[in-house]
């Protein structure tokens, strides 16, 4: 789980890294490329059992003004 805040607002994303890997570091520089000023990371943690059954069953919250955040449609419109 990866907790940032984008302009003030409060955002999540699921990302998975392997063994060994500094998260905390990678993930502020991607912030940073990203988004420069604009975002700052908050907190970097395992998700819970929960929450990772959550979002592998399609439940896990979403940003509803983000694109990337659409879920597909059953209807198979675009």
């Amino acid at each position: 789980m990866v907790d940032f805040r984008y302009e003030g607002r409060p955002r999540r994303w699921f990302k998975v890294f392997g063994p060994g890997v500094d998260v905390r570091a990678l993930m502020s520089t991607e912030l940073r490329e990203l988004y420069g000023d604009r975002a700052h990371l908050v907190e970097v943690r395992r998700a819970t059992d929960e929450q990772e059954a959550q979002y592998l069953r399609g439940e896990a919250p979403v940003n509803a003004i983000c694109p990337t955040g659409r879920r597909p449609s059953d209807d198979g419109a675009p």
